[in-house]
């Protein structure tokens, strides 16, 4: 490839903060849920690399074409690769496209394709490497080459952008366009490859009562290592939703010792735990079921498909909280969906 940065290249990271940081030198953006992707392209050639650095292309048939659909010969963006359905983004479907059937990739890309979200321009058709300019200079030459060679059609749209940490707030208690997050950005500073040191991510984060229907030990003792959290339906039923872990060690034993004074059914009578999956690794499907009396709130940042994204983080335990109160109506979205920005 002709271009004056050439792949792998690390992202720019971001390092996480608790509130909106305010001053001249910010610009605020949604966190987007997506797959993190720099679109390398040369002619027809074009590389999509991950945040990990590995090829996504083979992935995301449609998205390069849609890169090279873009009216320039040769670029650098960095952004991310969304799925919507219906108005949401789904980050099931993402990852239903790391499959191996090449078959099966182009069958999901024609029924459900992706969008593109740029944040950054990195290299110009010109051949000019804008890695050591900041972000202010970035972010003009951005908005330049999508009025010049990105038809308002493309799949590939410029992530909004804003100055007023006000309206970043708003985004981020969805006042105005319900988002997950907010990317705080230096405009002073060049693209940090690799580092943390030129952006921040706030997330939204709230909290919910669930019932823990069990509990995983460690890897390495018999000892808890991790809730098992649920979430009651319309019928009754607890579904399993996800985990909180980051248990003191000290408390463990104490903590081990009450939980298997509560082993035994119903544990989870819907969606259970332990099912297989494609990012497992050497992790076990072993859990202890435990009788549905026990009540912990927890803090999150996202669920979608049913589950926390991630692992959530313990605030307390809720003695006074009855367990049929710990229902899917918590963690319903609030806001319009983080598309309607675009």
């Amino acid at each position: 490839m002709n271009l004056p940065i050439l792949p792998p290249l690390p992202p720019m990271e971001s390092r996480r903060v608790r509130d909106i940081p305010v001053g001249p030198d910010w610009a605020y953006e949604p966190k987007w849920d997506g797959f993190r992707c720099i679109a390398f392209r040369d002619g027809e050639h074009v590389e999509l690399q991950s945040k990990s650095g590995r090829p996504l292309a083979r992935y995301f048939p449609e998205v390069v074409s849609a890169m090279q659909a873009i009216d320039a010969g040769r670029f650098v963006l960095d952004g991310e690769i969304l799925v919507p359905i219906d108005g949401e983004l789904s980050f099931e479907h993402l990852q239903l496209r790391l499959h191996p059937a090449e078959s099966r990739v182009r069958k999901l890309a024609a029924e459900i394709p992706a969008i593109v979200v740029v944040f950054d321009l990195l290299a110009t058709p010109d051949g000019e490497s804008l890695l050591d300019r900041p972000l202010s200079e970035r972010r003009r030459e951005l908005e330049d080459f999508a009025h010049r060679h990105i038809d308002a059609r493309s799949p590939v749209h410029v992530s909004p952008r804003t100055t007023d940490p006000d309206l970043a707030r708003q985004w981020l208690t969805g006042i105005s366009g319900g988002v997950d997050g907010v990317m705080a950005k230096r405009l002073d500073l060049a693209y940090a490859a690799g580092e943390r040191t030129a952006m921040c991510k706030i997330k939204r984060m709230r909290t919910a009562d669930c019932v823990v229907g069990g509990f995983r030990c460690g890897s390495k003792d018999r000892l808890v290592g991790s809730l098992l959290l649920g979430l009651f339906d319309d019928a009754g039923k607890l579904h399993h939703v996800g985990f909180t872990s980051g248990l003191k060690a000290a408390d463990r034993p104490a903590l081990t010792r009450k939980l298997l004074e509560y082993e035994g059914p119903p544990g989870f009578t819907g969606r259970s735990p332990g099912g297989p999956s494609r990012w497992a690794t050497d992790r076990t499907g072993d859990w202890v079921p435990l009788r549905t009396e026990l009540v912990v709130e927890v803090e999150f940042d996202h669920f979608s498909e049913g589950r926390f994204r991630h692992g959530t983080r313990l605030v307390r335990w809720r003695q006074d909280k009855a367990p049929g109160q710990c229902m899917f109506d918590q963690v319903e979205k609030t806001g319009h969906a983080s598309l309607d920005l675009l």
